[in-house]
């Protein structure tokens, strides 16, 4: 069943909204928690071992009342089951979206998804083992995967979180076509104990496989057999093998996966031997268990719809463009860049599931950086900037290494959400302070923000956050009638770059714009 065709703007809810925003828009928070001192009760879910507070928001039970109207409207709720039964909802590219099959509990397991699971847990276990060895009979201390997009973020983001659960082998990611960064990995490595994971669905990949080119011939010019060191993930096993990748060793990837959704899949090879299979099993257990709770959960208690709602509120009615990402702990470091593709790939679209374009905002801007790093950086802007910026601060109560720092840590995690939200206006007044600087000091508050409030970071809380951020982009393009799950933009880019590969190869630019063969002729003068 493809997916509904409704335009959010011409429902009765979104009238609705719009009216009601007219009449809040200028409320404060601090007036809210005023006038009802027990207003978290109303406005925080528990689910497993999160904890999501939503109650910093501008909104109230009418607000939330009228999201929900629109979600019901829109017909939200088979939009989720045509996701969650595998429906043809890349409508666009004539595809099934199934990444949720990838961590389905064994016995609901697909054929081919559980025989993909066990070849990566026999390959991962032989490897950790030591029972795979390279061409020279040593075993392998060091992974290097080269990827792209979400052949890369993905998985890097996973091993980079779940550090604590590492065991000796020691993965690295190439994505960038820098030769820089690449011959310096290498002078770090041993060849004759590395072993190379080479991830393209279509084993085509210009960046992907010229790194894979780069590491190949330095398997050859140590005089090791590439085929006991390359190990490929790739719809394209001819290609594969072609390469000289045992067919043995080469994963699947399947068209009903996305880049972006694709950790879960053979994708995550590297993790899986970063820190084992029965952890990276764990991750997809997590993953499951919210996307259970998505599927089942009345809206308003559903942690990525209410998400996904907020965000819409503040995109569409209050013109906040951007959210912000910022995890308390160093580890998820590379959560906000995760996040960046997984939802402005997804939801940066401009028509609608009808092929119109249209007349509202659709895909928001994320970024965001470590707490406390964050805090030294960019927060100046989110207390007494002129732009609002929804943030979701995301903690942990526990730390894998306990310690006194870690609750300074957290004390600072609290500390911000209540200082966005309540500020200190009126309380340095000039006059009652005879400070010539106070007014410079006053901060207004009303800032909005959500407190993700997790116990521990481990593989499994971790595979349901990464999945809840999944299901709010799902739900926020739902709402906004485009189609999540394609990205053409991304493809046209890659096709110019082989065309302009070539020219520069050959030194013969060919028909552009004026600047870039002003851009192109300056670069091949000043090449060396």
């Amino acid at each position: 069943m493809p997916l509904l065709k409704i335009n959010p703007t011409e429902t009765q809810a979104w009238q609705k909204l719009r009216q009601h925003f007219y009449e809040v828009q200028f409320v404060k928070m601090q007036q809210l928690f005023a006038e009802n001192p027990n207003r978290i009760n109303e406005f925080h879910i528990v689910w497993n071992d999160f904890l999501i507070d939503f109650s910093k928001n501008r909104i109230t039970n009418t607000t939330i009342d009228l999201l929900t109207e629109l979600a019901d409207e829109v017909q939200l709720k088979a939009g989720i089951e045509a996701l969650i039964k595998g429906e043809t909802i890349n409508e666009t590219e004539g595809r099934k979206v199934l990444h949720t099959d990838l961590r389905q509990l064994t016995n609901n397991q697909n054929q081919e998804v559980a025989a993909a699971l066990d070849q990566i847990q026999l390959f991962t276990e032989n490897v950790i083992k030591g029972h795979l060895k390279g061409s020279t009979g040593l075993p392998f201390t060091d992974v290097i995967n080269i990827g792209i997009g979400g052949s890369d973020l993905g998985p890097k983001l996973v091993t980079e979180a779940l550090t604590d659960y590492k065991n000796h082998l020691n993965v690295h990611y190439i994505s960038n076509i820098d030769n820089d960064s690449i011959q310096s990995l290498k002078n770090k490595l041993n060849p004759a104990t590395t072993l190379v994971v080479i991830v393209s669905k279509s084993f085509t990949t210009l960046e992907t496989i010229s790194n894979a080119n780069i590491f190949k011939q330095w398997l050859l010019q140590n005089n090791l057999k590439t085929q006991d060191h390359l190990v490929a993930v790739s719809s394209n096993i001819p290609e594969a093998v072609n390469y000289g990748i045992e067919t043995q060793n080469i994963f699947p990837m399947w068209d009903y996966v996305g880049g972006r959704y694709s950790l879960w899949s053979a994708v995550g090879v590297s993790t899986a031997l970063a820190i084992g299979f029965n952890h990276f099993k764990e991750l997809l257990n997590g993953a499951h268990e919210m996307d259970v709770h998505f599927a089942q959960t009345p809206f308003k208690q559903n942690i990525p719809v209410v998400l996904a709602l907020l965000s819409v509120w503040y995109n569409n009615f209050f013109c906040f463009e951007t959210e912000a990402v910022v995890p308390y702990v160093d580890k998820l470091k590379m959560l906000p860049a995760y996040l960046q593709q997984v939802v402005m790939e997804s939801n940066g679209k401009s028509v609608d599931r009808g092929g119109n374009p249209v007349n509202y905002e659709t895909g928001t801007i994320v970024w965001g950086e470590v707490g406390t790093n964050s805090q030294h950086a960019f927060f100046q802007l989110f207390h007494q900037g002129t732009k609002i910026i929804p943030t979701d601060f995301i903690g942990f109560v526990n730390a894998f290494n306990p310690s006194d720092l870690h609750d300074l840590l957290m004390a600072n995690f609290f500390a911000q959400t209540e200082a966005l939200m309540n500020g200190k206006e009126g309380k340095y007044h000039t006059e009652a302070t005879n400070d010539k600087n106070a007014v410079y000091k006053e901060f207004k508050g009303n800032r909005p923000s959500n407190t993700i409030l997790i116990d521990q970071l481990t593989p499994k809380s971790l595979g349901s956050l990464l999945a809840m951020y999944e299901h709010k982009t799902f739900v926020q393009g739902y709402i906004w009638n485009i189609y999540s799950f394609d990205q053409f933009g991304v493809e046209y880019g890659k096709v110019l770059a082989n065309n302009i590969k070539a020219e520069l190869q050959s030194e013969q630019i060919k028909q552009h714009d004026c600047s870039t063969t002003f851009l192109l002729k300056h670069y091949l003068k000043k090449k060396q």
